[in-house]
């Protein structure tokens, strides 16, 4: 074997590896004591390390995976060697498919599978649309009177009402709005809750009561029969597989149907947020997805690539962690069982070597015959393999209907613009969006 070949060209057989490199500690120690965010740290690790590097924040190592090669390894060939453990959200979303593993993740993304593919998402065409219209009238208000609206909002109130109505088969009314805003306020604190559980749960408990009363609520009323004006939507699947499967309890229920609601809305809001804002600083861009007219092919495809660019600058999932379980070589290197691996998809979609001045935001990328690597591994905003994101085509399809009905018509002039991003669950803009509307000029 030749040993001083590439690493990513090396075969994958454990035992065969060499030593992961090591970022020294006194690199972790400066972040540290700058105070600054993890993806800093990551960063400086692979600028110095490259696409699988080593650092310690305890005693053992965490590995951090960018090198598309080995994110698929980790991902998609060998998803048995890298498992998920929990997920950070787990006191939000409970036992929902996110955050579930082994065999019962496999039931439950079995049952909601279906109601994701091509086939399945016609079902919710019509919601979605819905939710874009009333989206695009409360536009044309907000423009008529000058009034000023904050983006960010905006977005995360057609998100929430395109899953509401995909979930029950209703719009969304202002009640539930009110009780849901408790959804985005756990989800924010998450990551500066305390560490020790019950603590946590106590610090958002009045917000996690208002979650349980809305699904419950909302469980109530599909039981009891009542369909929405579109007729049953994805609750009443969950309700209907109580029927057969003792799994399905109230409680696992309530889990998937806020999993459900945290992935369908929470993601896509922070994507159209961050694409209005880009659009703002690269007009030229909304100028071409507008080419070809409204609703031809050549002005989608012009929109799903901004969708797609902006995926790549600001990936649904910034980071996903995974454990080894058995000894393995990634990329040439060994890994150890019980070692932690960080992938990054933030930090892939920002390599230079794959990406020609990554920092540019340009859709074109996603238009023109090799604009984009070809590789799986150096584009995974919703993830790969099989824990890849249930609701991708729903998000694309609900970014895509709601731009469809929107830049044709109103440009948001925004009065100020948040200066940098914050790392949590998602990468979300730091502060308020405030914007009136003006006519896009065509």
């Amino acid at each position: 074997m030749d040993t001083e070949a590439s690493p990513g060209s090396l075969p994958y057989l454990p035992g065969t590896g060499r030593p992961v490199p090591e970022a020294e500690p006194e690199l972790v120690e400066r972040w540290r004591s700058g105070g600054g965010e993890l993806v800093e740290l990551l960063s400086q690790v692979r600028e110095r390390l490259g696409g699988v590097a080593a650092f310690r924040l305890g005693s053992a190592p965490t590995v951090l995976v960018t090198d598309p090669q080995a994110v698929q390894h980790v991902l998609a060939r060998y998803p048995e060697r890298y498992v998920k453990r929990s997920h950070r959200a787990r006191l939000l979303i409970g036992d929902g498919v996110l955050a579930a593993t082994g065999e019962a993740w496999k039931r439950q993304r079995r049952l909601l599978q279906s109601q994701f593919t091509g086939t399945g998402m016609r079902r919710y065409e019509r919601r979605i649309t819905e939710a874009a219209r009333t989206t695009a009238g409360r536009w044309d208000g907000y423009a008529r009177t000058g009034q000023t609206l904050d983006i960010g909002q905006e977005m995360r109130r057609f998100a929430l009402d395109a899953i509401w109505r995909s979930l029950t088969g209703h719009p969304l009314d202002d009640g539930t709005e009110r009780e849901l805003a408790a959804v985005a306020a756990v989800a924010t604190a998450l990551p500066t809750l305390p560490a020790d559980a019950t603590d946590a749960q106590d610090a958002v408990a009045a917000d996690l009561a208002r979650i349980d009363a809305v699904a419950r609520h909302a469980i109530e009323a599909a039981r009891g029969g009542e369909a929405g004006p579109d007729g049953p939507g994805l609750l009443h699947v969950l309700i209907d597989a109580a029927t057969e499967r003792p799994e399905y309890t109230d409680r696992l229920i309530r889990d998937e149907l806020v999993t459900l609601l945290v992935a369908g809305h929470e993601t896509t809001a922070t994507t159209l947020t961050w694409l209005y804002l880009l659009l703002d600083q690269h007009p030229a861009a909304r100028e071409q997805a507008l080419v070809g007219g409204e609703g031809s092919a050549q002005s989608r495809q012009a929109i799903q690539a901004l969708v797609h660019e902006t995926l790549r600058l600001y990936p649904s999932a910034w980071i996903l962690p995974r454990h080894a379980t058995e000894d393995d070589t990634l990329a040439g290197y060994t890994v150890e069982a019980g070692t932690d691996i960080l992938t990054c998809p933030y930090l892939t979609h920002r390599d230079p070597e794959l990406w020609p001045e990554p920092e540019h935001f340009d859709p074109r990328r996603f238009t023109t015959p090799d604009g984009r690597p070809a590789h799986p591994g150096a584009y995974f905003p919703f993830g790969i393999g099989p824990r890849a994101c249930l609701g991708l085509q729903f998000a694309l399809r609900e970014s895509t209907v709601l731009l469809e009905h929107l830049l044709p018509v109103h440009t948001p002039a925004f009065h100020s613009t948040p200066t940098k991003a914050v790392y949590g669950i998602t990468v979300r803009p730091d502060g308020p969006t405030p914007a009136t509307l003006v006519p896009t000029l065509t």
